[in-house]
């Protein structure tokens, strides 16, 4: 697994999102994820709608997922 892939899903699955991925090891990674769809939403409920792009690969491929979730006008 990879930045760029993990990007790709997330991008995908929030359509109109910008995301930004970091991660070297295969295996950690942050991202941050600034969405409209993310208005009026708690934290934990971006959270969720993050991680259902990525399904399976959360907790498999993917071991550890750092994010940072914002609308347009909290990312300024």
């Amino acid at each position: 697994m990879d930045a760029q892939t993990i990007r790709n899903l997330i991008e995908q699955g929030l359509p109109g999102a910008r995301v930004e991925v970091q991660g070297d090891d295969g295996v950690h990674f942050e991202a941050l994820v600034v969405s409209d769809a993310f208005a009026g939403k708690l934290p934990l409920a971006r959270h969720r709608m993050v991680y259902a792009t990525l399904g399976e690969r959360m907790g498999g491929e993917i071991h550890a997922l750092a994010l940072r979730t914002l609308t347009p006008e909290e990312h300024g």
